[in-house]
């Protein structure tokens, strides 16, 4: 793999955030990450049987499959005009539609309508949303904001200045099958095994990257990170979550459940719980994030 050309990474974001996309492109064609999930629910259903030590096997094998299928289709399109790969690499991002998915779950809160609150924060939370209060809804989509900023935004970005539209490709289907088969389940635990250690690497300096600028956009939140990104059940999602926790002042984490299975998670962060007050100012921090992160990619640029 071979790295981007000087200013591609500042065009992806850019463009990203300016046009996202476009519905009614999704509707005809699909979407890249639905077209990778499609091939790992293939071979979920082809290969994820046998033995534990079969499991293991094949799952390292889909993994291996999916992310060769993700390079060679990197590796085909940026041998294209300059256009073509800064498209093809906003389909990589998610600042736009992260920040959309989370201000329709803030829209919902302002009018007081928490059981539209709950329909709109189920859909980028895994957790149970049923019974949420006020509280617990601003939580679960302040979470979602600060992890995803990391696995949709930063990551990807990262290893496209590292790899090129090839590094972005892996590292998007190495997230993608981490979402789905990364489960420790009966099912998951060893055909979902390397798809979870592949993910936990791959997001390793980006998680660190994404909880600094978060840091630096909220204006503060350093020691809370430094404190309670390590108690988190991921090496990576405390860092971000951690940070906009200290900056916000507010507490996130503690016990949820999904599909009915309470966990209980560590708290990260000191003070009340979050309101809606707090979602909005987390989404101002956000966007200060990815500005910050488009201004690294500048200097980047400028340095090469």
């Amino acid at each position: 793999m071979t790295r981007a050309r000087p200013g591609q990474l500042v065009a992806i974001l850019v463009a990203e955030a300016a046009i996202g996309y476009p519905a009614a492109l999704f509707e005809r064609i699909g979407h890249p990450v639905t077209w990778i999930g499609s091939l790992i629910a293939r071979l979920d259903r082809e290969w994820n049987h046998g033995s534990a030590a079969r499991r293991r096997v094949a799952g390292v094998a889909a993994l291996a499959t999916v992310c060769a299928t993700a390079a060679a289709a990197g590796w085909i399109v940026k041998r294209g005009p300059r256009l073509l790969v800064v498209l093809a690499g906003t389909t990589g991002l998610a600042q736009r539609s992260l920040h959309d998915h989370v201000a329709a779950v803030l829209s919902e809160l302002d009018r007081g309508d928490l059981p539209a609150a709950r329909i709109a924060v189920a859909r980028i939370v895994g957790r149970d949303t049923g019974t949420l209060d006020e509280g617990g809804i601003a939580a679960a989509a302040i979470e979602s904001l600060a992890e995803s900023f990391c696995d949709g935004v930063v990551a990807p970005a990262f290893w496209f200045a590292a790899a090129g539209l090839p590094g972005l490709f892996v590292a998007k289907a190495i997230n993608t099958a981490d979402s789905m088969i990364g489960h420790r389940d009966a099912r998951y635990s060893d055909f979902g095994w390397a798809a979870a250690r592949s993910d936990d690497m791959i997001n390793f300096v980006p998680a660190r990257v994404a909880g600094a600028l978060v840091a630096l956009a909220g204006g503060g939140g350093w020691a809370v990170m430094a404190r309670d990104a390590p108690v988190h059940a991921s090496p990576n999602g405390g860092w971000p979550e951690a940070a906009m926790a200290g900056a916000l002042g507010r507490r996130l984490g503690g016990p949820v459940s999904y599909d009915g299975e309470p966990a209980n998670r560590a708290y990260l962060g000191d003070g009340p719980a979050p309101d809606a007050a707090s979602l909005a100012a987390a989404l101002l921090i956000y966007r200060r994030a990815c500005l910050g992160l488009w201004l690294l990619a500048g200097v980047h640029a400028w340095r090469r």
